[in-house]
Formats: C-alpha cells, structure tokens, sequence
C-alpha cells in the first residue's frame, strides 16, 4: 500500500511556518488545518458487496475448477445456483487455500524441511494465513452473514500496547507504552501551534473568531492549559499512581510527560497517524475459533463438489472443452476430468510449474508475477501474562526488532488460563532467512527477541507453530505482488483468460493478500463464464 508522498524532514532553522505547520499536522494529528490532504490507502477499497445478478440457466454445462481455495469455492458456490455441474479438484485434503488455521493436530511440511504437527491445547489456534477481516470488505462479510459464521471483534489496535525501538536514540531499547508516545508527540505539536496562533505567526488570513475557535480546537485536542497554553502531559497516557478508592490513593498522579526533542530524535512519532490505513481500522473482524470456518461453511455446503488429494499434472483445452489430468496424492493414481470450462484459481507462482498448453503470450503473462515471501509463527504461552501482569487485550505490538515485525496479542478467549501470540509476521528477507531455520529455531529466535520486550515471555513459552509460505507446495509465496509496470504487461491477460480458461484469486484483483480479493475475482470470473457459456 502506498501512501501519499511526505517531504523529508528538514532543520527547525529551515522551517517556514507554512512548511512547520504542514509537518506538524502530519506528525501530530492536526489534519483539521490540511483541506487537501487525503486519507492514505483510500484506493484499497472492496468495491461490491454481493455476488453478481447472473440470468439465465448453466444445466447441462460443466465447469472443473482448480484449487478450493476462497476464489475456488466462492465460484462453485454461486455456479451451483445457476445450475452448472461444477467439479472442484484440490491438492490438499481440506479447503482453504491459504485461509488456514493451526490447532491441534493440524500437520505441515513444507519443501525441504520437516514435518510440524500442531501441539496446541484444545481451544488454542493461530490463523497462520489470513488473520483479520476489515469492515469494508463485504464481499468477505457477505459469506459469513449468509453461512452464520460468527464473528468476534479483532483488535487491529491497542493504544495501551508497546513500542519497542532498538533504533530510537533517545529511548532505544526502552518498552514504552504507545499511548504515551502518542500522546505526549500530539500535546507538545499542538502547544507549538496554539502559541504561534497566540502570537500571530501564521503566514495565513484567519479572522479573529477563528483563530479563536482552533485555538480552542488545540487546547482540548493537546491537553494544553488554557491560561498558557502549555502541555504538561494527560491523563490518558497513563499513571505513576491510579486512582483508587478511599483516602489513598486518592485522585491518582499523571505520569511524566516525554520530552518534545527526545521525541522527535527517537521518530517515534510515527507510531502515530491522524487516520487509519483504509483497510486497516481499530477494530476489525475475525471468525470465532479461526478462519478457517469460512471455508468449512462453503465445503459443507458444497460437499462432494470436492475432490481432494487431487494434484493438477496438466491443463489442455481445445474448441470443444478442456480436460485436467490429475494424480491422486493418497493413492498415486493418474486421473482426469473433462469440462465445457475451467477456472483455475492456482496461484501463478504454482501455476508457472504445471504443464499447460496455453499460448506463449499467457504463459509470458503467468511468468511475471512475483509472489511475497512471508512467515507467521503462532506461541503457545502456559499464562496470559500481558492481560494479567500489562494489562494488555489484544492488539499488536510494534517493534524494529529484526525479522519479528509485529507481535500480535490474540483477540479471543479473554481472561482464560493460556492464550497463543504471534510471535513474528515478517516478509520479504527477513522471511527467506528466518525460513531456513528448523522450526524449533524459529521458535527460540521468536522467543529471545520477544523476551526483550515482555520479561516473561521464556518462562511462560510451551510450544510453537510457524509456517513459510514461499515454501508451502500449493502457494509458493504469501500473496501476488504486482508493480505498476507488470499491472500493464500481464494483467489484463490474466483477467481475458485464454479460450475456454479462466484465472482468478487474489493474484487478479487489487486486493492482494486479502480474502475479498479471492472472493471478488471469483465473482468477476464466473461472470465472464455464463456469459461466454450463454453465447
């Protein structure tokens, strides 16, 4: 996601006071003053909210589709309803493509490395594929409201979690709570703005009554004392002494302030944003008890539509139809489907493996996709020790700790005995290099950088499960990452399909990485099938 271009940062002594004020509403939140800003990310959007309005009748057609993944069951799902005699073939012997949730019992091995059997308490998981559903993808939300999965608030964001910088001068390696930072980079930004108003330095016409009323604006928004305009810090970053009850300890005592200059040293400021990444709120949502409950809602819907341990060997098509051969992965056994179309929701990165007959120009256009290397790891912790001893529900934990990322509190079964973090989300390098551990090293190199910000993190540690998803057989990355120059190359090839085949998946929308993506592509696709199977 890309956000819109900021400057860099120049000396004070530099500074206009235009080019002060832009600054210091970009870091401190005063976007009140930016008319022109937008919010960052408003073009990853989940534009449509319910499968397409198809007419007609599919009888007596046949459609095989690869891969139960979300674009793969989506699609047999709704070419069911028109009566289209759908046969789903995939690998793996469950549903979900990359929607996958560890618990006990769940197995994986991926290339090259040894076989990880979860060993999780009954009732502890870990979403190691994707793990939070914004509130704008719909087209997600429309299947769990129509199949009744229930759902449970994630929380996206905690400002009572911690910020932990090796890199950030003044307070490098110190646990501070976010809320802090936040709040104190937010108070002394609006004190720097409320005393040039105060002072008439602003190079802008404002009316008295409006220098009067953002004035008041400041003063509340910062915590600024009214008489001087100063910030002294606020409640709402914390206590040294809470309030309690009776005489002691009576009102309670605000914590200190950070210093202003510590503070823009440390760049720490930049835990903050005046708004949130679109798809990226406070609060979204997650299915009760794992992700994975949304494919199981369509595989019980969709039952012998599923042919599992079917292991796509080649794709050919003529004018006639297209045929599948398969092996049985249980079995060894060679097979084949034939059908008037296919859709194939492979992931390119795979796809690019298989031998096909299709065109020099599409399989130039399969070729140029690169997919992320990504790795999760999910730790069994024997006690709830950030909600007992930190008092932290849910959220993540933000840190330049190499190749952990973010650390992830669980939203769900709050208050129980034993709970299961993510201990690392990491891409790109970080990714390929922490995947050539074992996976018991991965869990000790979770573990030790962990242990940094949470004391208790070694003592309380019980198991681990991890996954690499550029090393997992049937996905060969974490999701499609396109540029702009391939965006133009390959994908409006991609999108046409060739002859009687039809792509889709996450890799064909621009909502890579996430559900709605799959789900959206499925519903573009089978659209483009009845029309072409209607003509």
């Amino acid at each position: 996601m890309q956000s819109k271009t900021v400057k860099p940062f120049k000396p004070f002594s530099s500074f206009t006071r235009r080019d002060f004020l832009y600054r210091a509403a970009a870091v401190g939140g005063t976007s009140l003053l930016l008319t022109t800003m937008n919010a960052w990310g408003m073009g990853i959007n989940s534009t449509v909210s319910a499968p397409p309005a198809l007419t007609g009748s599919g009888k007596g057609k046949k459609v095989v589709i690869l891969g139960a993944g979300l674009a793969g069951l989506t699609a047999a799902y709704e070419l069911g309803k028109l009566g289209y005699q759908c046969q789903i073939l995939e690998a793996r012997d469950f549903a979900g493509g990359r929607c996958q949730t560890a618990r006990k019992g769940f197995a994986l091995t991926e290339l090259g490395g040894e076989k990880q059997t979860c060993a999780f308490d009954a009732g502890q998981y870990i979403n190691h594929g994707p793990w939070r559903i914004p509130l704008h993808h719909q087209s997600t939300l429309h299947y769990t409201r129509l199949f009744e999965v229930p759902l449970e608030v994630m929380v996206n964001e905690n400002d009572h979690s911690y910020v932990y910088s090796e890199n950030a001068g003044p307070f490098a390696g110190k646990r501070m709570r976010i809320k802090e930072v936040k709040a104190d980079m937010r108070g002394h930004v609006d004190e720097l703005l409320a005393k040039s108003i105060k002072n008439k330095q602003l190079d802008q016409t404002l009316s008295a009554d409006d220098q009067r009323l953002l004035l008041d604006y400041l003063v509340h928004e910062g915590h600024l004392s009214a008489t001087d305009l100063t910030y002294s810090g606020r409640p709402g970053r914390g206590y040294t002494v809470y309030p309690g009850a009776g005489m002691e300890p009576g009102p309670g005592k605000a914590s200190d302030p950070l210093g202003f200059k510590d503070l823009l040293e440390s760049k720490l400021g930049n835990v903050y944003s005046a708004v949130h990444d679109f798809p990226m709120q406070a609060n979204m949502f997650q299915p009760v008890g794992g992700m994975d409950a949304i494919p199981k809602a369509f595989e019980k819907r969709l039952g012998k539509v599923i042919r599992y341990r079917a292991e796509v060997q080649t794709i050919r098509q003529n004018d006639k139809g297209v045929t599948i051969a398969f092996k049985d992965t249980a079995s060894g056994k060679a097979g084949s489907v034939t059908a008037d179309y296919c859709l194939c929701t492979i992931p390119l990165s795979v796809l690019r493996q298989i031998d096909t007959d299709f065109s020099d120009k599409f399989k130039k256009a399969v070729a140029t996709v690169a997919y992320a290397p990504v790795g999760k790891i999910g730790l069994q912790m024997k006690r709830r020790f950030w909600e007992e001893d930190d008092q932290i529900y849910g959220g993540h934990v933000l840190t330049d700790l190499r190749g952990i990322n973010t650390i992830s509190l669980p939203s769900s079964n709050w208050q129980k005995q034993k709970g299961v973090v993510l201990g690392y989300y990491q891409y790109q390098t970080a990714a390929i290099e922490i995947s050539a551990l074992s996976p018991a090293e991965r869990a000790e190199f979770a573990v030790a950088a962990g242990e940094k910000i949470f004391p208790q993190y070694r003592k309380e540690y019980e198991n681990a499960f991890s996954v690499a998803w550029h090393r997992v057989q049937y996905n060969l990355g974490g999701w499609a990452e396109w540029t702009d120059k391939t965006r133009a190359a390959a994908y409006p090839t991609l999108v046409e399909g060739e002859g009687r085949i039809m792509l889709a998946g996450e890799h064909l929308s621009y909502l890579t990485g996430w559900q709605a993506g799959a789900i959206e592509s499925a519903w573009q696709q089978i659209a483009r099938i009845h029309a072409r199977a209607s003509a």
